[in-house]
């Protein structure tokens, strides 16, 4: 591993990371380390890297702000790729943004508001990136990325870069074009929103952002919603009816305030949140059989 990182870092990528913690890198502030993390510089940088892995073999993972993920306690033996440095935000035309992936989706909502634009104040509590968010299908209040993201420009697997339109992105309830092609990374997006009052804006993401303080445990770090809600009923009820509110393993916790959290309460480990995420999946199978669908993804667990 050595001599590929030595590898890469002759290829002038861009910064390099090496043994770093992965509890720096995902909102559960958990997991093992990480062998090396690499930030190309621009496009052109970003398909030489992956140009380079694919024909080393190396395995490889894009990594926005880690809101969705779960790494276990072992090191990554692989590069992980962030794209920190697209994080442009260009306001023009008439309510559209040309956004890189590695844009905050926190920050763009707000810039969007300061400016008056409207489409955009479901996104102002998910702390996740463009790329993520795109990618996920990221939503929240009836509203998702697949209703305000106009075209995408994405790296394919073959490292062909072209653009999709809303249509061929085929948004569904968290879920993308994107999640059926897992090789292909999101570059860059057009955002599409319309005028509206800057005041009554301001007012719905105030109001927003009281309610999550009053009944989501955002004062420890967690993903979000661990589970998808099954249609007809609440994945958080389902578990707070089954008496796992409140659960404790280790320094994680089911949240008291909101059982479709997990938190990390106290120097939890991965092990502690996934014994946690996988007993409320169980438990709800067993008493009610259903299925839930867990948002988090695993890495690193083989």
């Amino acid at each position: 591993m050595k001599e590929i990182i030595q590898q890469i870092k002759n290829m002038d990528i861009g910064r390099i990371e090496e043994d770093v913690s992965l509890k720096k890198y995902t909102t559960y502030r958990a997991g093992g380390i990480a062998r090396c993390v690499v930030y190309p510089k621009n496009i052109s940088k970003l398909v030489d890297l992956m140009r380079f892995l694919k024909q080393t073999g190396v395995v490889h993972k894009i990594l926005g702000r880690g809101s969705n993920l779960l790494f276990s306690e072992k090191t990554y033996e692989g590069i992980l790729i962030k794209l920190d440095e697209f994080d442009y935000i260009h306001f023009f035309g008439r309510g559209k943004i040309r956004v890189g992936a590695g844009a905050s989706l926190i920050k763009v909502s707000l810039l969007a508001a300061k400016k008056g634009y409207t489409g955009l104040e479901f996104a102002a509590g998910i702390p996740g990136s463009i790329g993520g968010a795109i990618f996920m299908n990221a939503g929240a209040y009836k509203s998702d990325m697949g209703y305000i993201v106009e075209s995408v420009k994405v790296l394919t697997s073959d490292l062909k870069i072209i653009h999709l339109e809303n249509r061929e992105m085929d948004f569904h309830y968290r879920s993308s074009y994107l999640q059926k092609h897992p090789d292909y990374v999101c570059l860059e997006a057009i955002i599409k929103l319309q005028k509206g009052k800057k005041e009554a804006i301001a007012e719905v993401i105030r109001d927003r952002r009281n309610r999550r303080l009053e009944s989501q445990p955002l004062e420890f770090p967690s993903a979000g919603s661990v589970f998808r809600n099954p249609e007809g009923n609440f994945a958080g009820k389902l578990i707070e009816d089954l008496g796992l509110k409140g659960k404790v393993k280790g320094g994680a916790m089911v949240s008291d305030k909101h059982a479709n959290f997990i938190i990390n309460r106290d120097g939890a480990t991965s092990d502690d949140i996934k014994y946690l995420i996988d007993l409320c999946h169980e438990k709800v199978l067993k008493n009610y059989g259903i299925d839930l669908k867990i948002e988090q993804e695993f890495v690193n667990w083989e």
